[in-house]
């Protein structure tokens, strides 16, 4: 039998959740949701101490890696994959900034709720470092041994990786769907289900509007950059987005997007080597997802989402997504570091975060794969204009000599 993937799992938990918090609320019966609640407290409690060790067993061996590459086209393309996301999270908090505020009123879920309702009890489970130590302590490690091209730590990040994805993959993965169907008895008894369900349907929508947009973008570069038609070069990569819609992996759907990627006319090497590379660290369709849910997540928490807030979220998701192809459930897992301490989000706010980018992970991830391969248009001109310079650098340093 085939086993139930995330998204059905979570949706049964929301399902579960609303019917158990009804059937409490109208019996006057809490005993059976506050055993929910109090699961959601102590997982909650789970999460802020696996958060750390997601950081450092993923950024600092990803980043590490990515100095094994090829020189300086390597740096080209983590660079435009960087500014990519970065552009991509910038125009996600400007559209969700003038449209957001129009169809979700702030705090509606920051009111005063008529019923109380607390866990049996809760465990504390302190994290082994903070948030911004983790980040710091994963950047200094990946590039220092990057900088060392040492075998022996890199080795041991990668065991801890390993056994970091285990916890994930068998401990956090699984239990999400209850910790879920927590969060959602508490909105429900509370009478804010409704409220969160029709904030988050509009959320949506302007999710799936910037994904084709940015798409249309990321064309449009690559057609001024190197005069390819962008509507051809966008359905030559249909195949890519509707397999990524299937797979929700950008790495099982690296063989689709290569073979996309040639129909547009890209050299093979240039290919062979963005494709999987973008792959790991260009996630733009799941920056936008992040960063236009947790405005909204926000602002019906009575939060405000002002810029001077979001950009320092913005960059450092930018880095931080380079950890997510290698972590079940993806962006969304990398990102709940920075959502706790730089946005401040509690693990109920963490936990309907998780739910709500469960819930498009599909075109998110159809959005990153086919936006690799316009940077791989671009990167293929890059590539062709070194080729000349250094061709050139050669005639004039051995010019030919006449007789």
């Amino acid at each position: 039998m085939k086993k139930v993937g995330l998204l059905p799992r979570l949706i049964i938990g929301i399902v579960l959740g609303i019917i158990i918090g009804m059937v409490s609320k109208s019996t006057e019966i809490y005993f059976v949701s506050r055993i929910f609640i109090t699961f959601s407290s102590i997982f909650g409690n789970l999460l802020s101490f696996i958060i750390p060790c997601i950081i450092v067993g993923f950024v600092a061996p990803g980043i590490a890696d990515l100095g094994k590459g090829s020189g300086k086209l390597l740096g080209i393309t983590a660079a435009f994959a960087y500014v990519s996301a970065v552009a991509a999270g910038t125009l996600a908090y400007m559209f969700g900034a003038s449209i957001l505020p129009k169809v979700i009123k702030a705090g509606e879920l920051a009111e005063k709720s008529a019923v109380n309702l607390e866990p049996y009890f809760t465990i504390t489970i302190p994290p082994i470092m903070g948030v911004m130590t983790a980040l710091v302590a994963a950047f200094m490690l990946g590039l220092g041994m990057a900088h060392i091209k040492g075998k022996t730590l890199l080795g041991a990040m990668k065991d801890f990786q390993r056994i970091v994805t285990l916890v994930v993959k068998n401990v956090i993965i699984p239990c999400v769907p209850i910790h879920i169907t927590g969060i959602f008895v508490k909105l429900t008894v509370a009478g804010e289900i409704f409220k969160t369900l029709k904030a988050f349907s509009s959320v949506y929508a302007i999710i799936l509007v910037l994904h084709i947009g940015y798409l249309v973008v990321q064309y449009g570069i690559s057609w001024i950059v190197s005069g390819k038609n962008p509507i051809k070069s966008i359905r030559n990569m249909i195949p890519a987005y509707f397999t990524a819609l299937g797979t929700q992996s950008s790495a099982a759907t690296i063989p689709v997007t290569l073979q996309c990627a040639r129909k547009n006319e890209v050299d093979d090497d240039i290919v062979d080597f963005v494709i999987p590379l973008c792959a790991t660290i260009h996630l733009a369709g799941d920056t936008i997802t992040i960063v236009l849910a947790s405005m909204g997540v926000m602002l019906i928490s009575g939060q405000t989402p002002t810029f001077g807030a979001m950009f320092p979220f913005i960059l450092m998701l930018g880095v931080t997504m380079v950890a997510a192809p290698g972590i079940p459930g993806g962006g969304i897992m990398a990102s709940l570091g920075l959502l706790q301490d730089m946005l401040l989000f509690n693990p109920a706010q963490q936990g309907l975060m998780i739910a709500l980018h469960a819930a498009q992970d599909s075109f998110g991830t159809a959005t990153n794969v086919t936006g690799d391969g316009a940077i791989a248009i671009i990167m293929n001109v890059i590539s062709k204009k070194r080729k000349i310079v250094q061709e050139a650098q050669v005639v004039k340093e051995f010019p030919k000599t006449t007789f």
